[in-house]
C-alpha cells in the first residue's frame, strides 16, 4: 500500500465512531454555531497535556456553564469565578480569557468575523491572521492585567516566533474544514488555508513517513507536512491530521 492509499484507509477508519477521547468531542454536544464555536476555542485553549487531564477540564467549564458555553461566555463578568484552572493557567489567567471572550462577542458577534477581519485569501496559508488573532488577545488581556503571565502567553503562541500553534491550528480546522468530524462553520476559508497542527504525535508519524526533514516541532515544520500532504489532497490537506494523531495517542502501527 502506498502512502496516499494509506492515508486515504486511516482517513476513513478514523471517523465519528473514534472520536473519543478528543477534545473535538465537546464541540459536538452542541447544535448552534455561536456554541460550537465558543466550545471549540475554549477547548482548543486547553488542549494540550495528558488527554485524561483535559476532559476533566472540559466537563468542569460543561458544568459550570451549564452546558451554555455562548451564554456563559456572553454574560461573564469579573466577579464570576467559575474556578477552572488548567496546568499553567490559573484560575485569574481563565478569567481573564473568559472577559477578554466576551468583549469580543460584544464587539464582533462572533470570533469567526474577528478573525475573517485578519484573513487575507491571498496568502498562502493563516499564519498572518493566526498572528493578527492570537495578538488581539494579547492585547485585549493586556488592558486589564499589566504583567502577561506565562499562562495567558502560553494561550496564545505566535507562528512568527516559531511556534507550531497546535492549539490555534486546531481551532481553525474544527471551524473550517467540513466532514462528519469537523464542523465547517467558517465556511469563508477554505481548508487548503489550513496548517496541520503539530504536536509530538503528528511530528513523530510524519518524521517516519518522510513527511518532514525537521527534527523540532515548529511552525516550519507544520507548513513543511502541510505541504507534503497537498501532494495527497492539495483541497483538504489537512484532513489526515485526526487519523495520524490518534495513530500516534493509541500507539498504533501507521
Amino acid at each position: 500500500m502506498d502512502l496516499k492509499q494509506k492515508l486515504e484507509h486511516h482517513y476513513k477508519a478514523f471517523d465519528k465512531t473514534k472520536l473519543e477521547p478528543d477534545p473535538l468531542q465537546f464541540l459536538h454536544l452542541f447544535k448552534e454555531e455561536l456554541d460550537i464555536e465558543v466550545m471549540g476555542f475554549i477547548a482548543s485553549i486547553f488542549a494540550y497535556g495528558n488527554v485524561k487531564q483535559i476532559i476533566t477540564t472540559l466537563n468542569k467549564f460543561v458544568e459550570v456553564s451549564k452546558s451554555k458555553p455562548y451564554d456563559f461566555i456572553r454574560s461573564f463578568e469579573e466577579k464570576t469565578k467559575p474556578g477552572i484552572s488548567h496546568r499553567f493557567y490559573t484560575k485569574r489567567d481563565v478569567i481573564h480569557l473568559f472577559l477578554a471572550l466576551s468583549k469580543t462577542y460584544e464587539l464582533f458577534g462572533s470570533l469567526k468575523n474577528l478573525f475573517l477581519s485578519f484573513y487575507n485569501p491571498d496568502e498562502i496559508n493563516l499564519k498572518n491572521a493566526i498572528m493578527k488573532f492570537s495578538n488581539y488577545f494579547l492585547d485585549e488581556i493586556s488592558k486589564r492585567k499589566r504583567i502577561m503571565t506565562s499562562g495567558i502567553k502560553f494561550m496564545f503562541p505566535l507562528p512568527e516566533k516559531g511556534s507550531a500553534c497546535k492549539r490555534m491550528n486546531l481551532f481553525l480546522r474544527w471551524m473550517i474544514r467540513k466532514d462528519e468530524l469537523d464542523f465547517g462553520i467558517w465556511n469563508e476559508i477554505p481548508s487548503s488555508k489550513l496548517i496541520i497542527p503539530v504536536d509530538t504525535h503528528i511530528a513523530r508519524i510524519c518524521q517516519s513517513l518522510g513527511l518532514t526533514s525537521r527534527k523540532i516541532p515548529g511552525w516550519k515544520m507544520a507548513e513543511e507536512i502541510t505541504e507534503k500532504l497537498k501532494k495527497y489532497d492539495p483541497i483538504d490537506p489537512v484532513k489526515y491530521d485526526f487519523a495520524i494523531c490518534h495513530i500516534g495517542m493509541r500507539k498504533m502501527e501507521f
